[in-house]
């Protein structure tokens, strides 16, 4: 399964769609990196059983996906920022939810195991706004009394491109922190104080993973595939958690999207003792009008995603959607047509 997983993410996978729709289709998307394993996974798998059509997906990033979709050059975006009802519409737009998952915090520090760090928002954020610059300061001593700290600087490193998981981790750090929300502010793309910029997730993990003393962020499954440490953070309730798919479905166990208008819903900072505090949710914006024959071959491909997809998603540690937000989803689709 790991080779697999290795080898898909160097290439772009084909898949195709259901036999009822015309033959040899190509769907084209583009957009974020966030949920690219598992797409690229869903893909191989629909492929091997619908070989007429053809779906690619490019992980460029959420702005470049929503760019591209508004251009009209591709026939769906994936963002893990979604956009507001009034963008939507003004767009001609549609979007829905395909899964949630952890963005997590990555640590190069010597002889340092997994999940035995621990820092929590306020001290992060401190961090990223370049305050605390060196392992040992008294602050991160302090939230570690049983680690001793070494004398290194700290190398924050962030996103370089305009990122839905940039959108998730910021908007975590404008709730628990007053002066990050006023001097930086939460977006795909912000004014970083600070920070070594990467391409993408897997620009962040290899540039972690190359410069001793480096801290960045990441969707949980870049993390594990390049087996860096990951930190615990302290969520809401005050409580560490430890970064894993059961702490991501707990910061969404309360969401309430039946009145979230357009499916804009935050899973960051939620409550609960055992919820990830950064938790985000990966969207698919689609044109309202996109042509007849080539709607339906998405739909039909999107939901084998939330049916056959869903142990897929689980087996790569993403939280797939709850089936009555499925049932809402599919709502959705009747009523924009």
């Amino acid at each position: 399964m790991k080779h697999l997983f290795r080898n898909l993410l160097l290439l772009t996978a084909t898949a195709t769609l259901p036999p009822t729709a015309a033959a040899d289709m190509t769907l084209n998307g583009a957009g974020a990196t966030f949920p690219a394993p598992v797409y690229r996974l869903w893909t191989h798998g629909y492929h091997q059983e619908h070989p007429d059509i053809t779906v690619n997906y490019q992980a460029l990033g959420s702005g470049a996906g929503v760019k591209q979709l508004t251009a009209g050059t591709v026939d769906f975006a994936g963002s893990d920022n979604p956009l507001s009802v009034e963008e939507l519409k003004r767009n001609g737009l549609q979007q829905f939810p395909m899964l949630s998952g952890g963005v997590v915090l990555i640590v190069n520090l010597p002889q340092l195991k997994d999940h035995q760090l621990r820092l929590d928002g306020p001290t992060l954020a401190d961090i990223y706004l370049g305050k605390i610059t060196r392992w040992n300061d008294p602050r991160l001593q302090a939230l570690n009394p049983g680690l001793k700290l070494p004398n290194l600087r700290i190398t924050p490193v962030r996103r370089g491109d305009s990122s839905g998981t940039s959108f998730i981790f910021t908007t975590y750090l404008s709730k628990v922190s007053p002066e990050w929300k006023k001097q930086v502010g939460a977006g795909p793309a912000v004014n970083w104080p600070v920070g070594l910029p990467g391409q993408k997730n897997p620009g962040v993990c290899n540039n972690v993973a190359r410069s001793r003393g480096a801290i960045g962020y990441t969707e949980y499954t870049y993390a594990k595939e390049y087996k860096l440490p990951m930190a615990q953070l302290r969520n809401r309730a005050g409580k560490f958690v430890v970064a894993a798919p059961e702490a991501f479905s707990a910061a969404g166990a309360n969401a309430d999207w039946e009145n979230a208008p357009g499916f804009q819903l935050e899973l960051t900072d939620q409550p609960g003792e055992a919820s990830w505090p950064i938790t985000g949710v990966t969207y698919l914006l689609m044109p309202e009008k996109l042509d007849p024959a080539k709607r339906d071959a998405l739909l039909k491909y999107v939901n084998w995603c939330f049916t056959t997809g869903s142990a897929t998603a689980s087996r790569l540690d993403y939280v797939p959607l709850p089936a009555n937000v499925v049932e809402l989803v599919r709502r959705s689709w009747n009523q924009s047509r």
